[in-house]
């Protein structure tokens, strides 16, 4: 029974950060569509809860609220951004539209002393944060107080100390507001009291458990790629029920160079898994030929992969589970705030859920789980730092990076470039301080002059981006030299490319996703 926070989520696109501020703090948290909060508030029992940003207005009829029986059970509360105009409109506060919107950068000055600021914010100081509202909180709730305004948002951060009620108007989740965590660790542990028990040791004993539970002694095939999360999700498994686990490697021909090897070298080598490698480069290619939208992509890969995963079942004599590497981050994206919850399977392996044909029952132990606690997972596990601490690689691997039409020649030209593109940053010492980088193959050709011969050959351009939860991000600032160093090496040595360009687009919140 661990300590617990519910977070109820109004549809903020960053809501997963607050969850992973929560658990950065060793405090176990979950997120809940604000239509399941009453029934999840009375399941989970939380120390606290918080609520999160939101698009809606509480002006518009039938807006988004909180249960009421969250505001009379004694529990702490912190309202963020539009957590903070429901809370005021629910207590018996106002709320008005039509004032200045306040969007992006903005500075708080604090007015008063509160303990959700304690050792972090000092009143008279001015902190920046970021905004992002239209709608502003006008009149207080009966037994609070204002504790920081901002130019637009004269009631920017409110509290009732009484009744531990706090909220803010901007983005406490965010690296853009620098000191925001410090301030969600004062809720967390200050006022809500949660010591912290949440730790992957205790996480490794109680899902090998569960997985027992659940598996007894029938068999698992798990859909593995080779990424951080299959990896981990593998070792787990098989620490649990041992050979009862094959894992079915699917080798569709869009992986990075020697990756199959590496995977096939790990599986059946080091950790002595049943590994079933699966060669269908011929089967992908051909369903591929002609398709140039992304999105067809990743349905028609997701598509063959469970047929490649049904027809390995049989072979097997049957299996009753198939086991995948689903992440928190897929369980939140597949309950939107405004639907309700869907089965789904990562868009790598089936994009629209587990088809009932297939006659099996998911089997996810990472599914509570961040990125950053997978790879504490797989340390625990003691897997090798080569896959924990690798870059996130889609699932679609380079059908999505080689925009337009896929052939076997342009994803040999990506691979190669990729690889050397790779190969540099770890000789440089850059692997680690980077959270992504990749090579991608443009759907252009240009011309250009190559000793004394012109070329039209492709362009390839280099991605590379800091981040601390892939929710924001910024690109890496190489310097000239290394940038030179490594576009020579990939015109010279990768036939069928003659310019190499570095995308700098950073990714701020609120933007699109991008692979």
């Amino acid at each position: 029974m661990h300590e617990k926070i519910l977070i109820v989520d109004f549809g903020s696109q960053v809501t997963q950060l607050i969850a992973r501020r929560v658990r950065e703090e060793g405090v176990y948290c979950e997120i809940v569509p604000f239509q399941k909060a009453a029934e999840a508030f009375a399941a989970m029992q939380p120390r606290g809860v918080i609520l999160s940003g939101g698009p809606a207005s509480v002006l518009d009829q039938n807006a988004p609220l909180a249960p009421t029986a969250i505001y009379t059970a004694g529990v702490p509360v912190l309202g963020i951004c539009y957590g903070e105009q429901a809370m005021a409109q629910q207590l018996g506060g106002r709320v008005e539209g039509g004032h200045h919107r306040e969007f992006g950068r903005a500075e708080v000055e604090v007015v008063a002393d509160s303990p959700i600021f304690e050792g972090v914010w000092r009143k008279g100081e001015k902190y920046p944060v970021w905004m992002s509202h239209g709608d502003r909180v006008t009149e207080l709730p009966r037994g609070f107080r204002v504790l920081g305004v901002s130019p637009n948002a004269p009631v920017a951060a409110i509290g009732d100390d009484e009744r531990r009620f706090y909220a803010v108007q901007f983005h406490l989740e965010v690296v853009h507001t620098p000191h925001g965590a410090a301030i969600l660790r004062n809720f967390v542990r200050r006022i809500a009291g949660c010591h912290g028990d949440w730790t992957m040791r205790a996480f490794k004993e109680e899902a090998i458990e569960k997985i027992r539970a659940q598996v007894g002694k029938e068999r698992v095939i798990c859909g593995l790629s080779g990424g951080v999360d299959s990896s981990v999700a593998a070792v787990l498994i098989h620490e649990a029920i041992g050979d009862q686990l094959t894992c079915v490697f699917v080798d569709h021909g869009l992986l990075r160079l020697g990756e199959a090897e590496r995977v096939v070298a790990l599986f059946r080598g080091a950790y002595n898994i049943p590994l079933v490698h699966v060669k269908a480069e011929d089967l992908f290619l051909k369903e591929l030929e002609g398709v140039e939208d992304p999105e067809i992509k990743r349905k028609i890969i997701g598509r063959l992969f469970i047929d490649v995963f049904e027809e390995e079942a049989k072979k097997l004599g049957g299996a009753a589970f198939l086991a995948q590497g689903t992440l928190y981050p897929d369980v939140i994206e597949s309950v939107s705030f405004t639907g309700g919850p869907s089965v789904t399977i990562k868009s790598h392996h089936n994009v629209g859920g587990l088809p009932e044909r297939m006659n099996m029952t998911l089997v996810e132990p990472l599914r509570e789980l961040f990125k950053d606690e997978v790879r504490a997972l797989g340390r625990e596990l003691t897997l090798p730092d080569v896959f924990v601490g690798r870059h996130p690689f889609p699932g679609p691997g380079l059908a999505i990076r080689c925009p337009g039409v896929i052939t076997k020649e342009k994803l040999d030209i990506l691979r190669l470039a990729d690889e050397i593109y790779i190969e540099e940053i770890r000789r440089a010492g850059l692997y680690d301080d980077i959270w992504q980088a990749f090579a991608v193959l443009l759907p252009v050709k240009t011309v250009g002059v190559m000793g004394d011969g012109r070329t039209y050959d492709f362009v390839v351009a280099l991605r590379a981006v800091t981040s601390t939860d892939g929710m924001t991000a910024d690109f890496f600032p190489f310097d000239m030299a290394f940038l030179g160093h490594a576009a020579t090496r990939i015109v010279n040595e990768v036939r069928g490319v003659n310019r190499v360009v570095y995308d700098v687009t950073s990714k701020p919140p609120g933007t699109i996703e991008w692979e």
